[in-house]
């Protein structure tokens, strides 16, 4: 486990820096890390500090914050095709995000659509435990999350319908498709704070998903108050999700995927996979951002168009590992 945490740890320091050192400017590592460190009054200061640093810390909170989710939501329904949307909170956070620039309010104040998508997944959230109710189950969980997911859905697709112009439309779709171009420090620091409440409910969730492995009953006759742990689930999930959402769109498959790929290593005990993760989780979307500025440099390359192009093949292969191992 050491070694694992170890590795996963190193690629996402190289993955940071390689983040830091790649684009357009063309300016060498050593070069690109002193105008990190030191204002030297070039523009290249400007393009590090106020650019590159704010979406390379964005990609490590929003990898971590989808893996860590993605486990401990597996965990707890104990489930492996469990991820961090299923209770809603993304698609509220998306269909508050739309509506604000349907109408018009994201362009009110630089952080409008930000904190639009995050009022939006807080109602949301509140609406699916209001529906799971105080004592429901975790098919009742699912099923209220499932409800809110679709319901916000087809909200986000009339207000697409009822777009007042085709313009409109399309910052809405290009915003869907997830992305880290042109993220601030104010988005770092708007998003961050609300992440790290979210680590800190989904981290304390160890004890009691081990616990679950046995069972509710089982969980129960340990001394795990069961209704604690799905509220601290449920909240966790929607400050880290809802926050990612709220500034870099939709970004699928990381929730699902990382925990997949790493459960082999941790001998399936849900405690150990929850950092294993968060630290695989930022390193793969570190990975894949560096991809999208790589790829096509010319072209506005969507992060979350790449990490499904990335997450799609490697859960069809996981399927099939799976398939041929039960077989």
């Amino acid at each position: 486990m050491t070694r694992l945490m170890l590795l996963l740890s190193a690629l996402t320091a190289v993955l940071f820096v390689a983040s830091l050192a790649i684009g357009p400017a063309e300016a060498s590592l050593a070069e690109t890390l002193s105008a990190l460190f030191q204002d030297d009054g070039t523009p290249l200061t400007l393009i590090m500090r106020e650019i590159r640093l704010p979406r390379a810390l964005l990609a490590v909170a929003i990898g971590a914050s989808l893996g860590l989710a993605g486990a401990a939501m597996q965990g707890y329904l104990r489930n492996p095709l469990a991820e961090p949307g299923l209770i809603g909170v993304s698609s509220s956070a998306a269909f508050g995000a739309v509506l604000s620039l349907q109408t018009g309010f994201a362009a009110t104040f630089a952080l409008a659509l930000p904190f639009s998508a995050l009022s939006a997944a807080l109602i949301g959230v509140l609406l699916v435990l209001a529906l799971a109710g105080p004592r429901g189950a975790s098919m009742t969980l699912i099923l209220a999350g499932i409800a809110i997911s679709a319901m916000a859905g087809a909200l986000t697709s009339l207000a697409l319908n009822l777009s007042p112009n085709p313009y409109a439309a399309h910052e809405i779709v290009f915003w869907m498709m997830g992305s880290l171009a042109d993220r601030s420090m104010q988005h770092v620091t708007l998003a961050v704070p609300i992440m790290a409440l979210g680590w800190l409910m989904l981290a304390s969730l160890g004890r009691g998903l081990d616990a679950l492995t046995l069972g509710e009953d089982a969980a129960a006759s340990m001394g795990i108050n069961l209704k604690r742990l799905r509220l601290m689930l449920v909240l966790g999930t929607s400050c880290v999700v809802g926050a990612a959402t709220a500034v870099a769109g939709a970004i699928g498959f990381v929730g699902l995927v990382v925990p997949h790929m790493l459960r082999p290593f941790v001998g399936g005990r849900p405690s150990r996979l929850l950092w294993a993760s968060a630290i695989g989780g930022a390193a793969m979307v570190l990975a894949a951002d560096i991809a999208v500025r790589l790829v096509l440099p010319e072209r506005d390359l969507k992060l979350g168009v790449v990490m499904a192009l990335i997450g799609a093949p490697l859960f069809l292969h996981l399927i099939y590992k799976t398939r041929k191992e039960l077989a």
